[in-house]
């Protein structure tokens, strides 16, 4: 192999990297392992990421929150309706139980920019508008409302809302005078990603 060729290849495997795991970050609809969770192994993952002791809300609560250049690059945390899938570079994965009652929906509104998206990644999912003054309603469809308040979007452009399950309803985002509304579901088929949101 020319040294070229040797450049190209070192060039391009970080690169690659990136990509493969950009694309399963965001991902499309797809289905969790059937496989049981071991509970040693999810510890030993969780404790190798700084994450120990940790359930589902609380690795998504501390991921959600992290810096972008602190969060783990060698660590996959996809958010399913019913379970966290956590996997390595190495391999190696497993799944934490979601709360039972509870549904996590994490939302990037954009004005110019997004990106498709199904199940969020904790890791690797990018919003246009990181760290923006929003504002987030949703409405039950018999007029409830069960969210209202005012917020910041993550450093990666996401800000998370848990939800009751089994729901349907609307939500409304505002953002320095722009809003978008849309319809919501949080049954065990949903995504957990919404890239849809334009402010207008």
């Amino acid at each position: 192999m020319s040294t070229h060729t040797r450049k190209l290849a070192l060039t391009a495997a970080p690169m690659l990297l990136a990509l493969t795991l950009g694309l399963a970050g965001c991902s499309a609809e797809g289905s969790a392992p059937s496989a049981a969770p071991d509970a040693s192994t999810a510890q030993g993952m969780l404790a190798a990421h700084g994450l120990e002791g940790m359930d589902a809300r609380g690795v998504i609560e501390k991921l959600e929150h992290t810096a972008l250049d602190k969060r783990p690059r060698d660590l996959m945390a996809s958010i399913r309706p019913d379970s966290l899938l956590l996997s390595e570079q190495s391999g190696k994965t497993t799944q934490l139980p979601m709360p039972k009652d509870e549904f996590y929906l994490s939302v990037a509104p954009y004005v110019g920019t997004s990106h498709d998206c199904y199940f969020h990644s904790l890791t690797t999912c990018l919003g246009e508008l990181g760290d923006a003054d929003v504002s987030i309603t949703v409405t039950t469809e018999s007029g409830e409302t069960i969210v209202s308040e005012k917020t910041r979007t993550n450093e990666n452009g996401f800000v998370g809302i848990w939800l009751p399950r089994d729901i349907t309803g609307t939500l409304t985002i505002t953002q320095d005078g722009k809003s978008a509304s849309t319809e919501i579901a949080t049954g065990s088929e949903d995504p957990t990603c919404l890239t849809t949101m334009q402010l207008s």
